[in-house]
């Protein structure tokens, strides 16, 4: 298509597109409206087509996250990683271990049901693009692993804030419970968001610890698949996030534009659901199979109420 042709298209609906993105910006719009914004968009084709939306929606994620990090105090994310460290780490293991188990149950792919239990175990796409180059994974495969993720990760978005108003659970054990039983960093902090700023807090520090587990479960995968631990990819925002931490807690004077940083991170992490929603079409829904969708959400359910049993009894 010449430079022209692509112009003409963009004065008509692909603005309209970037003009419902600049919406999700306000603060009427929550992250699930977003969601849904972006799905309907999807649906109806007015979608671009000549932009990387998927390679926007990365970096401006990255972005929101390292900017979370301007609004978390330093004392507050030390003693919420030393309480939920153990239980990150019983998550992670038992819901490879029971994804293990299941992949060979349902008889699927041992590759595809790897990837999604390391989806589910850790911290969604992230996890699965990790992984997968590590243990040579087909396109396929790692397509599958990504849309049944993709579908569960969509539905969280809705169920959890709900959930944790009708369990009545407070800020900080909610913000617990959606870091270890949500799969994508994208939904933890939507969910969380949508609870509460304290739940918002507590759920990104503890997702982004449970997402450092991404580099030691990709070369254990690549050590169990014989694949090439040198393809392994580094999670570097999550640095940049602990960066952030440490400028707003060494120099504190500043204090009011971390605020201001906090509260619009806050508001770019709707833009980029709305950006995961316009990813979202009936071919992607109907690819994640029966076999492949029934794995995630039984090692979904495992890791949701594992979880959410513990923290409700300590």
């Amino acid at each position: 298509m010449s430079l022209s042709n692509s112009l003409k298209k963009c004065q008509s609906s692909d603005y309209f597109f970037f003009i419902v993105a600049l919406v999700c910006l306000l603060p009427f719009i929550s992250s699930p409206v977003a969601l849904i914004l972006g799905f309907s968009l999807a649906s109806l084709g007015l979608v671009p087509t000549q932009f990387n939306l998927a390679a926007l929606t990365k970096k401006l994620l990255s972005y929101s996250i390292i900017g979370l990090g301007f609004g978390i105090h330093l004392d507050q994310a030390i003693e919420a990683s030393k309480q939920g460290l153990g239980l990150i780490v019983a998550s992670i293991f038992f819901t490879l271990i029971i994804g293990y188990l299941l992949t060979k149950l349902l008889r699927i792919e041992q590759k595809t049901g790897h990837l999604i239990a390391s989806g589910t175990a850790i911290c969604g796409g992230s996890a699965i693009a990790a992984v997968a180059p590590a243990i040579n994974a087909r396109d396929d495969q790692t397509s599958l692993a990504l849309a049944t993720v993709f579908v569960l990760n969509s539905i969280a978005l809705f169920v959890f804030p709900a959930l944790g108003h009708l369990l009545e659970m407070s800020q900080h054990a909610f913000g617990t419970w959606a870091a270890i039983a949500i799969h994508d960093t994208s939904s933890v902090v939507g969910a969380a968001g949508a609870y509460g700023d304290e739940a918002l807090k507590t759920a990104t520090t503890l997702k982004l610890a449970r997402a450092l587990w991404i580099i030691p479960i990709a070369f254990i995968s690549a050590l169990m698949f014989k694949g090439d631990s040198k393809k392994i990819g580094i999670p570097y925002f999550i640095v940049f996030y602990c960066v952030a931490i440490l400028i707003a807690h060494f120099i504190p004077d500043l204090q009011p534009i971390y605020d201001q940083i906090f509260n619009a991170s806050k508001r770019v992490l709707v833009v980029c659901l709305f950006l995961i929603g316009s990813g979202i079409t009936i071919q992607k829904l109907r690819a994640s199979g029966f076999q492949p969708l029934l794995l995630g959400i039984l090692l979904w359910i495992s890791i949701g109420l594992g979880s959410l049993t513990y923290i409700q009894l300590t």
